[in-house]
């Protein structure tokens, strides 16, 4: 049985697309989910629907909206749509394949993937993503009951900015987050001790629901 003694935060990247498989960079460009995107979808919404959601939103990208409607056909929420929790827009880098981004922005792509304030294809940097996702993201958090759970439809970029800003991590240390995989969740549990940051992170790239951690520490 799944403790709730706190609101929750679910950050759940969307299935997998053509694209994903053939490793383009998607950005804001908008590419549906393929079979096994849709199929990974229907697995994930079948364990999380356990964790009983109280509001489910999602990007407005396809890939993420139709990944949220799985979840919505067994909950009965409705999917509330918001830009602001879109992939990072990364300009001419997008529909590019890694090698092909290596070979004309190798240097670009370096930085980027270390660097919080670097522009991808003279788009947005992580900074300002996470910026616009935490907002939605509180702005849902609000509207939750007590001990309620949110659901984020995601990408996996904006999703790793946004828990990096939550946890309150200097934006330098963001990349120590891994790269998560399509159809995975993170799971944030409100801080209710009054010390540190407001969440705390519960799952990181999961594919299986959390179990009760008794800690040594509290």
């Amino acid at each position: 049985m799944i403790d709730r003694h706190e609101r929750r935060i679910v950050l759940w990247r969307h299935g997998r697309t053509a694209w994903n498989a053939e490793r383009r960079f998607q950005g804001q460009s908008d590419i549906e989910l393929d079979d096994e995107g849709r199929a990974q979808a229907q697995r994930a919404a079948s364990l999380l629907v356990h964790l009983t959601p109280d509001r489910l939103i999602s990007s407005d990208l396809a890939r993420a909206f139709a990944t949220a409607q799985a979840l919505a056909e067994l909950t009965e929420l409705d999917v509330v749509a918001d830009e602001r929790l879109r992939e990072t827009f990364a300009g001419e880098w997008e529909g590019l394949s890694r090698p092909e981004l290596f070979d004309t922005f190798g240097d670009e792509v370096s930085r980027w993937a270390s660097d919080s304030h670097a522009r991808p294809g003279g788009g947005e940097t992580r900074i300002e993503v996470a910026e616009r996702m935490v907002e939605a993201i509180n702005e849902s958090v609000d509207q939750l009951p007590a001990r309620g759970t949110l659901v984020v439809a995601t990408h996996g970029g904006s999703a790793r900015a946004a828990i990096g800003a939550l946890l309150e991590l200097p934006p330098e240390n963001w990349a120590c987050l891994g790269v998560l995989s399509n159809c995975a969740w993170s799971i944030l549990t409100e801080n209710t001790t009054g010390y540190g940051p407001a969440w705390r992170l519960q799952e990181y790239n999961a594919g299986s629901l959390p179990t009760p951690a008794l800690a040594d520490d509290r």
